[in-house]
């Protein structure tokens, strides 16, 4: 046995590795925990293990020699654990690893003098308390909430300026037509946000991460609440009601569709849709719908109160939307965005195999009757004379409407192939656009294309946010149209027009056999861009710096004359700042009609494209990821690759933030605050807030002075103040929220939801969890 006079020390370190082992077991082992069954967290299990045995060593042994070199070990594994255990945000292994280093320090002390005995026990239990007493006290991001409250007082509402909505509803994607993303309700507000807890959650048991026998989800489902009832869909295809105070399942409903990744990477779904008639028949059933589309191109009709197909919608209740797809009709068109809902109109767009063929089926929008399914009018994006040899320019995305004006806008995604134009060479004028549609004809009323002849992938991949906007004391119809680039266009929503001046301006050209190149493209002058875009992104030292130079080598190769260089054959290709992966994504612009401010998430993410000629793709080509690998572009001459800059442990080659949260005073469209948002996450470990997190899904905002967002890498969902841009609280949830919140109020009670199902553009974490957020009672 050890002498006494060690004792003490080394029974500390003991305890305190078997703590460590058993946290750290936990947080690999257990969902929820954030870190779960990641290298990080399988690091620290190793760690406090080989921390145990060098406690046991130093236990048994009764002679000095040897003892140092252990404790030397023991000592650089604690600290190491800690460091780690700081990364990962493990603040309880924080606490026990801080204790087994006093332990260790306590053992090499009492070695070196007389004393022994009750003064180093009492010291001991004394310096431990305080240890665990800050660990406990830390911010324990495992918890389901956390947070404090403002300074006593929500924030000053700015007199009315604009419309508000009728009924604080969230009973679409963008929680209304105008795709504002606004709540009237001020339940939930900056001096009690702190307090909000998780009222209840849903597993919908819908998941998969693509180990088993079926590919992986992307759950980026809007929960909708309509007819006092809270509705989701999953991405097995399935519909799901429940009691929105409670959580308890009202009814589902099984498309039985099938569960195959046929013009996606992975099994997706965005929700589901709802309408119901304007003067219902009392005693007939489905006054009140929901709709959910599939990827085979169904579109589903279920009564919203029984959950029963209705019979008299198409096909007894099914609509096959793939019956219209009659030219290069290479895929379904999966109907994975629920359609937009304005009056007895379901306004359908669809999504497809983006960067697999160069003759593709053409962009199509369809405006089906609400009741009978029967199709009230299509239309056509492309000219009819390229539509054989080019495709897509399709709506993937959700669309917003003005029923005052009669008009539902469509955000148009790019033609096919994408990096690559040579066989669409003839003007395009509604590709990759926001375009106008009358709502009950289909006429186009006017359309701005905002990329000419893109070879980016640059769709136009969120709905228009319309707004009112108050310039020199004249209110004006707005539109906010928010793109992958980083712009934001604003124009006039009735006619199209400027209302801040947008610039044609020059850009790179380049020398690709059979290409053609736009000799300008449209920059708007206000709000500025997002992002940086003058020069050439700089290198991140730090990730520089562990890559060896790696990060400095890969920039110097790239060819890049700035914004819209276009891809090339030529050396490790054409970097892109931003690409594929944006700027801003999905969840688009929200907009808090009293103070006139829109609020945008934006990722910062350079990415770097090169044209591989067809031999050369076929000898190389390995797979394609998320926004990442390679693309054959069949059809044309040239297949491509597209990754992220990254160094050989996985950093980010740019500088930090990789995310921003961005508001916008609409009054002058300056900005009013931004600042990053999230967490970085890789292998388990946080980075520093202050570097952000790029991020998928979008933001809410309440007229209790709040912005709700998930959409960061690190699985949590938090709160901003409006006025300051300060986080007020946040919760982790069991995957990022790469969907919009949904505001609600039931029975009195506002609530807050987020569908936590992930996306692999961001990080390799899926989930099934509906978490729904209120104050205490």
């Amino acid at each position: 046995m050890a002498p006494e006079k060690h004792l003490a020390g080394r029974a500390a370190l003991m305890v305190a590795a078997l703590a460590g082992l058993g946290i750290a077991l936990f947080n690999y082992l257990t969902p929820m925990t954030g870190v779960t069954s990641t290298v990080g967290a399988l690091t620290v299990v190793a760690s406090t293990l080989l921390l145990t045995l060098f406690g046991l060593v130093l236990l048994k042994r009764r002679s000095a020699g040897g003892i140092r070199l252990v404790r030397i070990l023991a000592f650089l594994t604690a600290l190491g654990t800690l460091a780690a255990a700081w990364l990962l945000h493990e603040f309880w292994l924080l606490g026990a690893m801080a204790i087994a280093l006093l332990g260790l320090l306590i053992d090499i002390a009492t070695g070196r003098t007389k004393t022994a005995g009750m003064t180093t026990a009492a010291s001991l239990f004394l310096v431990s308390s305080l240890c665990i007493g800050f660990a406990a006290g830390s911010r324990l991001p495992h918890a389901s909430a956390e947070g404090h409250a403002a300074n006593g007082k929500a924030d000053a509402p700015v007199a009315k300026q604009s419309p508000l909505p009728e009924k604080p509803e969230w009973s679409s994607f963008h929680g209304q037509l105008n795709a504002q993303k606004y709540s009237p309700l001020s339940q939930i507000n900056t001096a009690n946000v702190g307090k909000l807890e998780l009222a209840w959650q849903y597993q919908t048991g819908d998941v998969s991460d693509g180990s088993g026998d079926k590919t992986a989800t992307v759950w980026s489902a809007t929960p909708i609440y309509a007819n006092e009832t809270l509705y989701i869909g999953t991405p097995f295809y399935r519909i799901i009601a429940l009691d929105p105070a409670t959580g308890q399942e009202r009814w589902t409903f099984d498309t039985h569709s099938v569960l195959k990744p046929l013009t996606q990477p992975a099994l997706k779904n965005r929700g589901v849709a709802y309408w119901e008639a304007a003067h219902p028949v009392q005693g007939q059933v489905c006054q009140k719908i929901v709709y959910i589309g599939t990827m085979d191109a169904r579109l589903f009709a279920v009564d919203a109160d029984s959950g029963k197909p209705c019979l008299d919608f198409a096909d007894n209740g099914v609509l096959d939307v793939n019956k219209w797809n009659d030219v290069n009709d290479s895929w379904p068109l999966s109907l994975l965005q629920p359609p937009t809902v304005t009056g007895d109109h379901l306004i359908l767009g669809w999504a497809g195999k983006d960067w697999e063929l160069a003759a593709a089926p053409p962009g199509t929008v369809f405006s089906i009757n609400a009741r009978t399914g029967e199709r009230e009018w299509s239309l056509h994006v492309l000219p009819e004379e390229v539509r054989q040899k080019t495709g897509t320019a399709n709506v993937w995305t959700a669309m917003s409407v003005d029923e005052r004006l009669g008009l539902v806008y469509l955000p148009v995604s790019s033609p096919s192939p994408n990096y690559w134009g040579g066989n669409r060479a003839q003007p395009i004028p509604m590709a990759t656009s926001t375009t106008a549609v009358d709502i009950e004809t289909g006429r186009v009323v006017w359309s701005r294309q905002w990329i000419h002849h893109d070879l980016w992938d640059y769709d136009i991949n969120s709905a228009p946010t319309l707004m009112d906007i108050t310039i020199n004391g004249r209110t004006i119809p707005a539109l906010m149209q928010a793109t992958k680039m980083g712009f934001l266009f604003v124009v006039n929503r009735e006619t199209g027009e400027d209302i801040w001046p947008i610039e044609e301006r020059p850009v790179p050209s380049g020398n690709v056999p059979g290409e053609v190149y736009a000799r300008t493209q449209p920059v708007p002058t206000r709000p500025a861009p997002l992002l940086k875009q003058a020069a050439k992104p700089s290198v991140w030292w730090l990730a520089d710096l562990v890559g060896f130079g790696q990060c400095s080598r890969l920039f110097e190769s790239l060819h890049y004359e700035g914004m819209y260089t276009p891809p090339t054959t030529a050396d490790a290709g054409t970097l892109g700042y931003p690409l594929s992966a944006g700027g801003v994504q999905w969840g688009g612009v929200a907009f808090e009609p009293r103070s006139q401010t829109a609020i945008v998430n934006t990722s910062h993410i350079t990415q770097y494209v090169k044209l591989l000629p067809r031999e050369e793709y076929e000898r190389v080509a390995s797979g394609s990821g998320a926004e990442q690998g390679y693309y054959p572009q069949k059809g044309a001459p040239f297949g491509v690759s597209l990754e992220n800059t990254m160094n050989w442990l996985g950093m980010p080659c740019w500088e930090p933030p990789f995310g921003e949260l961005v508001a916008i005073d609409m009054k002058t469209g300056n900005v009013s605050w931004r600042r990053p948002v999230g967490a970085s996450q890789k292998y388990g470990f946080y980075m520093p807030e202050a570097w952000g997190s790029p991020t998928i899904g979008g933001p809410a905002v309440t007229a209790g002075g709040l912005i709700f967002i998930g959409a960061s890498m690190d699985a949590k969902v938090r709160a901003y103040s409006l006025a300051t841009g300060e986080e007020l609280w946040s919760a982790l949830v069991e995957a990022p929220v790469v969907a919009n919140p949904a505001v609600y109020e039931h029975k009195g009670r506002q609530y807050v939801a987020f569908a936590a199902g992930g996306n692999p553009i961001i990080k390799d974490q899926v989930g099934d969890q509906l978490a729904v957020y209120t104050l205490p009672q």
